[in-house]
Order: C-alpha cells, then structure tokens, then sequence
C-alpha cells in the first residue's frame, strides 16, 4: 500500500487535521514540515498559482525519503502550494483538508468545512468540521459521575475577559455540585485564566503550560458534559466526533462576525453542540467523518 505525504506547517492544529484524514482512511503516512523560501514567498506563491506557474515558494525542513506516494495532504495556507507542487513531483493525488482559499480550487481532493460556504465543485467535499481522530490516552480517570470543561485562550477574534470566564465557570459549578470536575487549560491559555482556574481548587486540573499534555480524548470518553471555550475549531471538533458526552460551548465576546460564530451556529443548528446560556442542552450528536470518505480513492 503506498503512503501518504502529509505536508506540515509546524502548527499542530493543522497537523493534526490532515493526520485524522490519513488514521480514517487507515493508510500510512509520513510527515514532512515546511516554510517559506524567503521573504514574501507566501504571497508570491498567490500570484505564481493565479499564473499557473508551477514554481517553488517553500523549502524543506524535513528529508523527503526517495519513495513514492499515492497523496500529498496539506492544512493551512502556509502548505498548499508545496502540495501542489510535490504532488507534480510525485505524480500523486494533491489534497486539502480546509478550503484552499487565495488558490485555484484545481486540487484534486478538497475538503471544506461547512461554515466555509464551499463552492459546489466535484472536487470538494463539504464536512461539518475539522477532521479529528480522537485517541483517549490515559491521562484522566473519572472517579465518579463527572463534568470536563476546556479552556483555550486569545486569537484574533477573541480576548478572555477574566470575569466574565468566572460568572461561567461559577454557574457550571452549581449546576453540578455533586459531580466531580475536570479542567484542562490549553497552550494559548494566559497567566490570568491560568490562576483564575488554579483559584477553584478543581477535583482534576492541568495547566498546560506546567504539564504539556492533552487529556481532552480522556475527558470526551468519561464524562456527562464537556464544557468548551468557544476559540478553537479544533476542540470542538474533536468534541463533536467522539464519545457519548453532551456538548456545550461556553461563548466569548468578539467584536465582529467570524468564522468561529458562523461554525458553532451551524454545528448547534444540526445537534452537534449546545451554546451555554446558563443553562445546559441535550446536544450529543457526532460526526462520523468515514462516510464522508467513501468513493474517496487516494
């Protein structure tokens, strides 16, 4: 059986979407990191693409082993054009598991997630969510009926606003006083959010930046609910593709639209999550993202 290229921008997010896609199709695969060629390389490989000049614009962190590859995977902007281009060079198959915008959509495979608005093309395949394979690990073991909450951290849309996160995490503790609760906080958490949560005196905490671990699969396997900050399309995804919990997704303040609104509204719409307003929902449905692979050949 041939192997996959995964193409990787170092981020883990995107990373990680494209190895979910390779664990569902249940194919091997290796990894290789990329970046930019030079200043402005990114933008020039925009423009190279509009030409359809097959030009390099990346180089190559990792060796490439001298073999062949039936795909090369790529998330995010930053690995789209070195898809495009090591699928040439491998005669393979070019695959995007995000909505290749600033590109020609002449990939071979693409994968779009819902809120995107994909264009109806028989090359794009249109998901709910991010690709997520979750893989419990043992990092968090219930003792008793229990309640997970995740916390994340800035971006460009939104700011933590300390008490705020505090009226929410305090009404959570009182609609469950005798269950046992779990906090996981995440590597974009800040010092603030980092104490906030250390101040409660959780049953089971981890403050990411003191121990680099990820129990969410461990939290989505063994409790009722799981409470997720609303910052990342990829805890909630993950959420929204394994285990029994129920979902909900406590809101944060931005100032504008953006995609993540557009993402948990579309997601709350079809039963995959709940948007905490106080109170909790029955929302426990989950993605099963193989039945969007099948006639998929790669």
């Amino acid at each position: 059986m041939r192997e996959l290229l995964i193409v990787s921008d170092g981020k883990k997010g995107h990373e990680n979407q494209s190895i979910a896609l390779a664990k569902y199709l249940a194919r091997p695969y290796e990894i290789v990191k990329v970046g930019p060629a030079f200043a402005g390389s990114k933008l020039l490989g925009y423009v190279w693409d509009k030409l359809n000049l097959h030009l390099k614009s990346f180089v190559l962190e990792d060796e490439i082993p001298q073999k062949s590859y039936s795909a090369v995977i790529g998330t995010g902007s930053s690995t789209y054009g070195a898809v495009k281009y090591l699928a040439r060079m491998y005669d393979a198959k070019s695959v995007t598991t995000m909505l290749p915008r600033g590109y020609r959509y002449d990939f071979d495979v693409i994968f779009a997630q819902s809120h995107d608005s994909p264009p109806k093309r028989h090359n794009i395949i249109e998901i709910p969510a991010n690709f997520a394979y979750v893989e419990p690990q043992g990092i968090y073991k219930a003792s008793g009926r229990s309640i997970g909450i995740v916390i994340g951290g800035d971006n460009g849309v939104f700011s933590f606003n300390t008490a705020h996160l505090r009226s929410q995490l305090d009404r959570i503790v009182s609609l469950f006083p005798s269950y046992e609760v779990a906090v996981t906080t995440s590597p974009r958490t800040s010092k603030e959010i980092e104490a906030l949560i250390a101040s409660y005196g959780f049953d089971h905490e981890v403050i990411f930046s003191q121990e680099p671990v990820n129990p969410i699969p461990d939290f989505l396997a063994q409790c009722e609910r799981v409470f997720i900050t609303a910052d990342s399309t990829s805890m909630i995804s993950e959420a929204v593709s394994f285990g029994k919990a129920y979902v909900e997704v406590l809101p944060l303040q931005s100032l504008k639209a953006n995609k993540f609104d557009r993402f948990i509204t579309q997601l709350e719409r079809d039963g995959y999550l709940h948007r905490f307003d106080g109170t909790v929902g029955e929302a426990n449905r989950k993605i099963d993202f193989r039945k969007y692979l099948k006639g998929v050949s790669l």
